[in-house]
């Protein structure tokens, strides 16, 4: 299975896992070694803890690698005539009565605090494939909301 993503959402990534396979990876190691380093391991807590630890690092590196292995970056040549993943849409929620920004990126990408919304979430598949001037009805959790595409970009 893909997953589509943006090149910074990429990057991003890519830094996430460099930081868990040098300065994690190792800090894990380190903290085992001292807690061994103080005797029984029965009865260690800070054993445990840093067993744990380790535990927790090698699941995110897995993950991301995982998610890096599957990743297909988006260009950002994309057509202006249709909303698609990683346009950046203003709309008229016509419920609200007020205008809003979004951006459509991948569901590892999501920041609704800085305008990022999943391609994916109701808002969003309701969007990709609209053009300028649409009037679209979105079934979200709590109703359903008219929102009317203003621009692509």
């Amino acid at each position: 299975m893909k997953n589509y993503i943006t090149k910074s959402g990429y990057n991003k990534l890519v830094n996430d896992l460099d930081q868990l396979t040098r300065v994690d990876q190792k800090m894990a190691s380190e903290m085992l070694s001292e807690a061994r380093d103080k005797g029984d391991l029965s009865e260690n807590a800070e054993y445990e803890a840093a067993k744990e630890f380790q535990q927790n690092v090698s699941n995110k590196i897995k993950k991301i690698s995982e998610i890096i292995r599957t990743s297909e970056i988006l260009s950002n040549d994309k057509s202006l005539d249709e909303v698609c993943m990683i346009s950046t849409v203003k709309i008229k929620n016509h419920n609200l009565g007020k205008e809003q920004v979004w951006t459509l990126v991948s569901e590892n990408e999501v920041d609704t605090k800085s305008g990022m919304i999943s391609f994916k979430s109701p808002i969003g598949s309701a969007l990709v494939g609209r053009r300028k001037g649409d009037l679209v009805d979105v079934d979200i959790p709590s109703g359903k909301i008219k929102i009317e595409i203003l621009d692509i970009s």
